[in-house]
């Protein structure tokens, strides 16, 4: 699967790929703003997102596109899920900083499965 990595602090984002990448996964970026993030959309199966971007808190509203446009799987990984509120309509998962390994491997996993399930029953049509 391919996971976009979005996020500005530069630790956070090399950790969130190392991850990504130990789990199996093919990673893109890491990115730190929308229009970054928005270039590498089409290519992308799930992405990672901050909700406080280089470009503001902008996270939200790149979740928003990400999912009705471009079909992305979102997952949050922030600092401030409080701030999610009740969660974003289509978004898979609200990850709280600091996190573990685990957490985030297993949100990716649930995703890949959620993609396989989704293709597998369109296969079927």
């Amino acid at each position: 699967m391919k996971v976009m990595i979005v996020e500005d602090e530069s630790l956070i984002a090399l950790e969130l790929e190392r991850i990504a990448q130990e789990a199996g996964h093919e990673t893109i970026g890491p990115v730190s703003t929308v229009e970054q993030a928005l270039a590498h959309a089409q290519r992308s199966d799930v992405a990672l997102v901050d909700l406080s971007l280089s470009d503001g808190l902008s996270g939200a509203q790149l979740a928003r596109r990400l999912i009705d446009r471009y079909r992305v799987d979102v997952i949050f990984v922030t600092g401030s899920p409080g701030n999610v509120g009740n969660g974003i309509e289509g978004a898979l998962d609200v990850i709280s900083k600091p996190f573990t390994d685990e957490r985030i491997a297993s949100a990716l996993s649930r995703a890949e499965d959620r993609r396989k399930n989704f293709d597998s029953s369109k296969a079927a049509f």
